[in-house]
């Protein structure tokens, strides 16, 4: 009985120590990943702007083909051949002042294991309507050290793009184009892409809401299928 007391007791540590290992190595890999995003956006700030989507473009299709942190299943990896998305448009590419948002309430959102996300509605773009029929809503998602969230939905959604919407900017991801030398926000459509819930179900990811909700299509960025 001691000897399989004390088998049994390092079998347990050696199942932490593998847990252990797995969480370093799950974390590590995470780490990474935003350190790659991160040092992409940095490098796209610096480039022509059409030669830094195709820099954009390349590299994401090479993190969700090779990363582990990629929201592809592996065996989905495997077949990945690329993301698609429209053509470059120059006319979706914009330059926004900001605005106080006044009287829009706070949003909470399930965010699964993460629990709930708070956004806090804090500007308004300046620069929008005009083109797009509508100015769009930049949250702050508290917590600690928070962040500036830019989810849209448009016309295009559930038929050329993911039914939930797309993201233009989350800068707790890296994912920020920048602001001009004058201070206006860079906001161009043809960076637009999905959330990580759009490959897998195993992500909970927090959709467009509808104060963001453009009338017409936007025929920029991410679109479907994933080929």
């Amino acid at each position: 009985m001691k000897n399989q007391i004390i088998a049994g007791a390092e079998s347990t540590r050696s199942g932490a120590r593998l847990s252990a290992s797995a969480v370093l190595e799950n974390m590590a890999s995470l780490q990474d990943w935003r350190r790659q995003v991160a040092d992409l956006y940095a490098a796209v700030r610096a480039m022509p702007t059409e030669a830094g989507w195709t820099q954009w473009r390349s590299v994401r299709d090479r993190l969700f083909r090779e990363h582990r942190q990629s929201p592809l299943a592996a065996a989905r990896r495997q077949r990945f051949r690329g993301i698609r998305y429209f053509s470059y448009d120059p006319a979706l590419r914009f330059e926004v002042g900001l605005r106080p948002a006044i009287g829009r309430e706070t949003i909470r959102v399930e965010a699964g294991k993460d629990g709930a996300m708070v956004l806090r509605p804090y500007a308004l773009t300046d620069g929008l309507e005009g083109a797009l029929a509508r100015e769009l809503t930049l949250y702050w998602i508290e917590g600690y050290g928070g962040g500036t969230f830019l989810p849209f939905g448009d016309a295009s959604n559930g038929e050329e793009t993911f039914a939930g919407g797309r993201y233009l900017l989350d800068t707790i991801k890296s994912a920020d184009l920048g602001a001009t030398s004058q201070g206006r926000t860079i906001l161009d459509f043809n960076f637009a892409y999905y959330p990580s819930c759009a490959y897998s179900e195993a992500w909970v990811c927090p959709l467009s809401p509808i104060e963001n909700r453009l009338p017409a299509a936007i025929r920029a960025g991410e679109r479907n299928p994933l080929s």
